[in-house]
C-alpha cells in the first residue's frame, strides 16, 4: 500500500532526534509493507479507522493514520511524555480523519 504524507509530518518526523528519524522511517517502512496486518508494538488501533504507529526508543513517538481508498494517509505525530495520549493530539488526528474521510467521498 501507498504511504500518503503531508509537509507537516515530515517536518515532524525530521526535525526528531537522527536516531529516532531511523526508527521512525522504519515503523513507517513496515507499515507499508504489512498495511492491517501490522501488529502491536508497532501499530495499535485507536477507533474505528483511526491507528497509532508507535515508535519506541529515547524519544517515544506517535504517528496517528487510517487506511483511505487503498492508501494509507500519515495524518499527525507527537513525542509522547506521558503514559496517557494528550486529548488535543487526538482530537487533531480525529479532526484530521473527519476533513480526509469527508473530501473522499
Amino acid at each position: 500500500m501507498d504511504i500518503i504524507t503531508n509537509s507537516e509530518i515530515e517536518e515532524f518526523i525530521f526535525s526528531l532526534e537522527k536516531q529516532t528519524i531511523a526508527k521512525v522511517l522504519r515503523t513507517v517502512d513496515l507499515l507499508e509493507r504489512f498495511s492491517y496486518r501490522l501488529p502491536m508494538p508497532h501499530s495499535k488501533k485507536i477507533t474505528g479507522n483511526l491507528f497509532e504507529l508507535r515508535t519506541r526508543g529515547r524519544q517515544e513517538v506517535r504517528i496517528f493514520y487510517c487506511f483511505c481508498q487503498g492508501k494509507i494517509y500519515l495524518l499527525s505525530g507527537f513525542v509522547k511524555k506521558s503514559q496517557q495520549t494528550p486529548r488535543k493530539e487526538l482530537d487533531r488526528a480525529k479532526s484530521k480523519l473527519k476533513a480526509l474521510t469527508s473530501y473522499n467521498l
